[in-house]
């Protein structure tokens, strides 16, 4: 009886052993889990895209919005109706604060007015300064 107990003992050890340490064991069922997870992720990812496709498909067969959108992107091609206007980029600085243009009735507050606002508190105009020089 005790040999058949010991011949029972070892044969479960090695029933564990393969179960917890063989390629085919516990450890081969969490990778497969894993990769499982994985490939679901994947094709929710690719689900959603081929949704995007079909719906962006039934637009360039049904509307001429997306087809005019894919002829301006993909194409560069611009409407009968429109001006095409090129911006090429040149080299950043600062603008010149005297080439710009004021509007009519905007004073322009310079180091050679700074006079100028406590002047208009006071109720005179730098034009009126200007002519009593």
């Amino acid at each position: 009886m005790k040999g058949f107990a010991a011949a029972l003992g070892l044969a479960m050890l090695l029933l564990q052993y393969r179960l917890w340490f063989s390629g085919d064991g516990v450890s081969e069922v969490l990778r497969m889990k894993a990769a499982v997870s994985a490939q679901a992720g994947e094709n929710q990812r690719l689900s959603e895209r081929n949704l995007r496709l079909s719906a962006e498909v039934r637009d360039l067969k049904q509307g001429f919005v997306a087809l005019e959108e894919r002829a301006r992107t993909d194409l560069g091609m611009i409407g009968s109706n429109e001006t095409f206007f090129q911006v090429v980029p040149g080299e950043s600085r600062a603008p010149d604060p005297a080439s710009e243009a004021v509007p009519a009735g905007v004073s322009v507050h310079t180091a050679a007015n700074d006079a100028a606002p406590a002047a208009m508190r006071a109720g005179t105009s730098s034009d009126a300064r200007a002519g009593a020089r």
